[in-house]
């Protein structure tokens, strides 16, 4: 368990029992007659029982009980939005809808609480999944039916990873930083992508992105005292992660009025205010492209972050899952490392962990679990510390392992496959591009609502302007306001948003998270049913 819960609770087993058997007043007073004759009685005799003398193992069971109650009130402090309660009612509703059909003014449940492209009709790419089918069934490989069934490239590349893998044994615990084969093909596609070398022996592949943040946080945070600068508003696993591990969550707040923007200066003030209240601040996560925000960071941007970490010796965690969904021209994604070494910064001038995931793309591959991260600038002490971490879950499943190398190595000009690929992957892309738009201009069209441009990712995060009713109606109701109107919503439409108030929002301003990713046909139903519920919320609690 973690060592400052474990100094607090031996402070407090020490303390209680010593507490117990400390002399009370009254025996300092006694008679000099009592104390002869105490004398009398011979040599002094120790106590039977003494606190150094008690079996370690009842000590040892104490410290657990306590730890472990420390630890559930972490837990106890740890929210994850974006599967809370709003997504536990869609449940049962849903449940509601299989048992009673027509029983609600609506016959779906319409997921868009969270980044799950597939569970929403986006359908796999197809020259991963054939790779992915002869890895785990290599016995076909040999059958003459397989040229018929699969490309030519599909078939190459997984004897290529088969022979990667010690005995071809796709079902084998795995080097607990993921096969070196699969990260030297990782480094080679971050190398490719970034114009810089990457090593192997940095990356660290995990079951999506998610595992590597709390390993992070497991590893950063020592105490309460412990701060992690987070943007504001942020993507629940930070947050979540921060009060699960026992630190202190240092918000810094985007810019609204500016497309989300980050501002080094109001990062700078947050950073001198913890510190002030004696907070240690050991790290800044940045999520580029944006969650539930949708900006994209600009590269001058980018470059103030790293020269701001490298200042003030912060780990700049760089959550780049989003990296393949830009939607805008004007903007393209930079990485961190990229930034950071084009500015001329190495190993020695910073140190910077970047997440990826086979989750988000033009992917989508949610269920799969395939995920690193790549840790740049920590010395080799450090470094045996994560790899202690890492070994502790023996390894990442070698599925996600597969698609992750797939995802940073696809199909490349010439292969059989290329064409094909292209076509999927820039079909999900546009599309995605003109649901964010769509949605984007039916929000701008509803009274009291703003929405900025969706750059990337999945997401738009639009603002509400309630009436002062619907504002005590959701105050007697004792929830947030926009958790009240995203109830209403759901009641309503069957439609399922995120409050704002679970990802972080500047006080005294309500709004909600939504997905784009509802099949392309279904857009216009979904703004249909946005818009007459809106129209009869805003009448309802009209001022």
């Amino acid at each position: 368990m973690r060592r400052f819960a474990t100094e607090k609770v031996k402070k407090l087993i020490l303390g209680s029992f010593l507490s117990t058997r400390s002399p009370a007043p009254s025996s300092q007073l006694c008679s000099s007659s009592a104390a002869a004759a105490a004398s009398a009685m011979g040599p002094t005799q120790s106590p039977p029982v003494t606190f150094d003398s008690i079996n370690p193992k009842v000590l040892k069971l104490l410290l657990y009980t306590c730890t472990l109650l420390l630890f559930i009130i972490q837990v106890l402090k740890c929210e994850y939005a974006v599967r809370g309660e709003i997504v536990s009612h869609a449940q049962r509703l849903q449940q509601e809808l299989q048992t009673k059909p027509g029983s609600r003014p609506f016959d779906e449940i319409l997921y868009c609480n969270i980044g799950n492209p597939q569970s929403l009709g986006q359908q796999p790419i197809t020259f991963f999944r054939e790779v992915l089918a002869l890895c785990d069934h290599p016995s076909i490989l040999d059958k003459s039916e397989t040229h018929a069934l699969f490309s030519a490239d599909a078939i190459a590349r997984a004897w290529q990873i088969l022979d990667l893998i010690p005995g071809r044994a796709g079902g084998a615990y795995s080097h607990s930083q993921g096969i070196k084969g699969l990260r030297d093909a990782i480094a080679a596609g971050i190398a490719a992508r970034d114009g810089f070398p990457a090593n192997a022996d940095d990356i660290f592949l995990t079951d999506g992105a998610s595992p590597a943040v709390h390993m992070m946080m497991q590893l950063l945070i020592r105490s309460e005292k412990d701060g992690i600068l987070c943007p504001i508003p942020q993507y629940p696993l930070y947050s979540a992660s921060i009060a699960l591990h026992g630190g202190s969550l240092v918000p810094y707040y985007l810019n609204e009025a500016t497309g989300w923007g980050l501002e080094v200066s109001e990062v700078k003030k947050q950073l001198e205010d913890a510190r002030s209240k004696g907070i240690a601040v050991r790290a800044i996560a940045v999520i580029n492209p944006g969650n539930p925000t949708g900006q994209v960071l600009a590269e001058e941007n980018q470059r103030e972050i790293v020269e701001f970490c490298k200042k003030e010796g912060l780990v700049l965690l760089a959550d780049e899952v989003y990296q393949e969904n830009i939607y805008v021209d004007n903007k393209k994604f930079n990485s961190f490392k990229k930034i950071a070494r084009s500015m001329g910064y190495g190993e020695k001038d910073i140190s910077l962990v970047s997440f990826q995931s086979v989750s988000k793309g033009y992917h989508g591959e949610c269920g799969k679990r395939g995920g690193y991260m790549e840790v740049t600038g920590f010395s080799a002490d450090v470094r045996e510390q994560i790899y202690k971490v890492a070994s502790v879950n023996l390894c990442s499943n070698i599925s996600g392992q597969i698609l992750a190398s797939l995802v940073m190595n696809p199909p490349k000009v010439g292969d059989e496959s290329y064409e094909s690929f292209i076509a999927e992957k820039n079909g999900i892309l546009s599309s995605l591009a003109r649901r964010a738009k769509a949605l984007e201009d039916a929000f701008n069209s509803l009274e009291g609502v703003t929405c900025n441009k969706a750059e990337g990712a999945m997401y738009l995060f639009p603002r509400l302007h309630l009436p002062q009713k619907a504002i005590e109606a959701a105050k007697a109701a004792n929830v947030a306001p926009d958790a009240f109107y995203a109830r209403r919503l759901l009641d309503a439409t069957g439609i399922v948003v995120v409050p704002g108030s679970g990802f972080g929002q500047v006080p005294g301003t309500w709004h909600f998270r939504c997905t784009i990713l509802p099949q392309e046909d279904k857009i216009p139903a979904i703004i249909s049913r946005l818009k007459a519920f809106h129209e009869s919320f805003m009448e309802e609690f009209h001022d």
